[in-house]
């Protein structure tokens, strides 16, 4: 009678099946993710479409600087986060701990210098709703595109930010030894979603912090 497998679940025939169960169940919750962002998109597609000159001059209004580092530090955290899937294939203990620390750090970073970047749209009135005081030559009509600014990088940051707790656990649960190689696709799951974070962000760059000066 052969043993039962500690890392297989109960409800699965094989490991095979239960890697590919998983790994079907992450696409399909990233593609509903997907249609979370792709009806902001669409609405962005359609606004600029009404008002090019408007979308233009607003966009000179965000701080491309901040815009930039930020990009800078999601692409450095994918690779950080690529690194601990390979280490945690490889049973590396202590690179995995390293990396998940540093994405997780990286992911900090990102809504640090995003809360400053609210802070001062808050200053200067470019809030959308009663808050709004912004003076420009488009008047009320520019709230539109404050709100789908609001409406995309306020989402994306949300996803960020649990991306941030996910990792810190994972760090600890690393830490404490409860990733081996036979576990390493809850990590290779964790590393698709953030991913997925950083890849939404290549687009919401562009489309609000560059599309006016290039």
């Amino acid at each position: 009678m052969s043993s039962h497998n500690p890392y297989l679940a109960h409800h699965f025939d094989d490991i095979v099946q239960q890697r590919e169960s998983v790994s079907l169940g992450m696409w399909i919750f990233l593609l509903t993710e997907i249609m979370f962002f792709g009806g902001i998109f669409f609405s962005y597609t359609v606004y600029r479409h009404l008002y090019p000159e408007m979308f233009h001059e607003m966009s000179h209004h965000l701080d491309v600087t901040l815009g930039t580092f930020n990009t800078a530090v999601l692409l450095t955290s994918s690779l950080t986060m690529a690194l601990a899937v390979n280490a945690a294939q490889r049973g590396l203990h202590r690179r995995l701990v390293s990396m998940l620390s540093i994405t997780c750090l990286a992911g900090v970073g990102f809504l640090v210098v995003k809360f400053f970047e609210y802070k001062h749209k808050f200053h200067v009135g470019s809030v959308p709703g009663p808050l709004w005081n912004f003076e420009n030559e488009f008047g009320d009509k520019a709230q539109l595109f404050y709100s789908l600014y609001f409406g995309a990088t306020g989402l994306h940051g949300f996803h960020v930010l649990i991306g941030v707790v996910l990792l810190a656990i994972f760090a600890v649960k690393a830490q404490r030894g409860e990733f081996p190689k036979e576990r390493a696709q809850r990590v290779e799951m964790l590393g698709l979603y953030w991913h997925f974070v950083d890849l939404v962000w290549i687009y919401v760059f562009p489309l609000f912090y560059l599309i006016g000066r290039y």
